[in-house]
């Protein structure tokens, strides 16, 4: 991934993960291999992580924590009401922008 599209995917990763965390809950590990899997390979688990406090912080998650078979109890998110309005947004607003670049990208048409 080049630095232009490193630089864009930091404004949007967390309409991304939130968009996974509405498909099914999952633990941090688990949305980086997906994020990695879809091509961004350039994603840092501690990058993830942060922003995995951040969402649960802003009260956009609710958060159990699961035993693990390979250590210590892992932090399962999904998404709460707040982050199903908040995603909601994201999406309005992706779609707004997303269809001016069209127009941009076809010559102002």
């Amino acid at each position: 991934m080049g630095k232009q599209a490193t630089e864009m995917l930091k404004g949007i990763l967390e309409g991304i993960v939130l968009a996974i965390l509405s498909v099914r809950p999952a633990y941090g590990y688990e949305i980086t291999a997906w994020l990695r899997d879809q091509g961004f390979s350039d994603i840092a688990e501690g990058t993830v992580y942060a922003l995995l406090v951040r969402v649960e912080q802003r009260g956009l998650v609710d958060v159990e924590k699961v035993p693990s078979e390979k250590g210590p109890p892992r932090k399962v998110y999904s998404l709460n009401a707040k982050g199903q309005d908040y995603l909601a947004e994201f999406w309005r607003t992706w779609s707004f922008l997303a269809e001016r670049l069209e127009q941009l990208h076809q010559g102002g048409k």
